[in-house]
């Protein structure tokens, strides 16, 4: 018999909405075969209400504070052939061409996987497209004309113990379940602070096949741009972002300034200056982001229009501020300033300090572009967030657009912290 997590009275509600986790403050009883029970990290359990109402299964873990983390609705098993389902299941919701685009394939709870994220990534070894395509800026189709069709890459975390324990199971699946391609290489990217709240190590390396030491090339909106997947940021690239940087590149005025505060590898950069920004000014704290931005920059041929700056980002909004800098367009896209709820204090002062700065970096008529990946600062408070910088900073706006992340990163219902990315487009009257 499986073990029954109870939960106490009035916490199923927001089960029912759509919502996966249990937190242990929520549990009245753990129940076995005879009596009172003690959870193991990575088993599965039974979820019920304290009315024997049965709301699905979990993966478990009673070293966290999310001591239940529901992957079905249903008494369902979890072993090779239910993860082969699942990744057919993701492919299938997601409408991508798989032949030459990146995406996200697994995005952990929104996608029924607990814990569990995939970015795949489609393109060619950096070194080969230097030796191999001289023409500037270079395109997909140049590309795959002298190099021949593209190459797929799996970046892998493992957030949770539920998943940890089941890898091998799950590069199992991962070779059944994709047989159009087999993948030139596996990387986990594990080296996340989120693990050690399951109690478990950091952890990056190749897994399977190999990664070519200087990164690979992969198109994005028809951009390229380099991809260093071991010693990068979260799985190597933020794909989150790509609706929303084309979208940004629309309303870029042919001619005109802009800056791209915590540019990382210069996405937005990047996008900005290919639709005609005479000068992008491109800052972040990272050498090693501000290296692959460069590169980025050549392989665009728009090395000319970009000035990369790595400082901190607060202090040169703030010289900026004080020299009266003026820019036709701002984007602001930090990294998450609130990884948790206690942290969201501080991370609305950050989120209205560089909000204040940027508008006020603005010309008449300028554009902010302003983002949010904190998961735990919903849309609402965002809003307000803006609002309140506005109203400090004495600028009146018009809101052009409201965002969120691409399809391949699925919103759940029901689960709120599955819409993380927040991305306003506002025009300073």
């Amino acid at each position: 018999m499986r073990k029954r997590i109870i939960l106490k009275h009035g916490q199923e509600r927001r089960i029912f909405a759509g919502h996966p986790w249990v937190y242990d403050n929520e549990v009245k009883e753990i129940l076995g075969t005879s009596g009172p029970a003690a959870l193991e990290p990575g088993e599965t359990a039974d979820v019920e209400s304290i009315g024997r109402t049965y709301l699905g299964r979990a993966l478990v873990n009673p070293h966290s504070k999310i001591i239940a983390r529901i992957y079905s609705p249903s008494k369902e098993g979890i072993d090779k052939g239910f993860f082969k389902r699942r990744f057919r299941e993701a492919v299938e919701r997601r409408n991508y061409d798989f032949s030459r685009e990146s995406c996200r394939l697994v995005f952990a709870e929104a996608d029924f996987l607990p814990g569990l994220i995939i970015d795949r990534f489609v393109g060619w070894p950096l070194d080969d497209v230097d030796h191999a395509v001289h023409e500037h800026p270079i395109s997909f189709s140049s590309v795959e004309s002298a190099l021949g069709p593209p190459r797929s890459w799996l970046s892998i975390q493992f957030l949770t113990f539920g998943m940890d324990c089941r890898r091998e199971e799950i590069f199992a699946a991962l070779d059944e379940a994709f047989i159009w391609e087999k993948p030139s290489g596996i990387i986990e990217k594990s080296d996340v602070k989120v693990r050690e709240l399951e109690g478990l190590t950091r952890r990056e390396g190749l897994i399977r096949g190999s990664l070519p030491e200087n990164g690979i090339v992969i198109f994005e909106n028809g951009l390229p741009f380099v991809v260093r997947i071991r010693g990068g940021q979260k799985t190597g690239h933020f794909l989150d972002q790509s609706e929303n940087r084309a979208f940004a590149a629309s309303l870029m005025r042919h001619g005109g300034c802009a800056l791209d505060a915590f540019c990382y590898t210069g996405g937005f950069t990047i996008h900005l200056a290919r639709a005609g920004a005479a000068q992008v000014t491109a800052v972040d704290t990272s050498t090693p982001a501000i290296n692959v931005l460069r590169k980025n920059a050549c392989l665009n041929a728009v090395d000319h229009a970009i000035i990369p700056i790595q400082e901190d980002v607060f202090e040169v909004l703030r010289t900026m501020e004080r020299t009266e800098k003026r820019f036709d367009m701002v984007v602001l896209d930090p990294p998450s300033f609130a990884k948790t709820h206690t942290a969201l204090d501080d991370a609305v002062r950050g989120y209205r300090e560089i909000n204040q700065c940027g508008l006020r970096l603005l010309k008449p008529g300028g554009i902010l572009v302003t983002c949010s990946c904190s998961h735990a600062l919903n849309e609402y408070r965002f809003r307000r967030i803006i609002a309140s910088a506005a109203l400090d900073a004495e600028r009146r706006l018009h809101q052009i657009a409201f965002r969120h992340q691409p399809p391949d990163h699925p919103i759940l219902v029901g689960y709120d912290e599955s819409l993380y990315l927040k991305a306003g487009f506002y025009r300073v009257l």
